[in-house]
């Protein structure tokens, strides 16, 4: 069975996987994100109670 031989497609498989994380990796995470994130002040909410119609 050839599909089972990982002689061509582990080193297929090792030279992608190097390819992105030494040369695309890099390049991709230098560029900023457009919208910096920002922490929210949180605020409690005030719940009140429903009132039931029928009780």
């Amino acid at each position: 069975m050839p599909q089972l031989n990982p002689n061509p497609w582990f080193m297929i498989m090792i030279l992608s996987w190097l390819t992105l994380s030494l040369i695309m990796q890099p390049k991709l995470l230098s560029f900023l994100s457009p919208n910096p994130l920002h922490t929210k002040q949180i605020t409690a909410h005030k719940t009140q109670p429903w009132t039931w119609p029928w009780t």
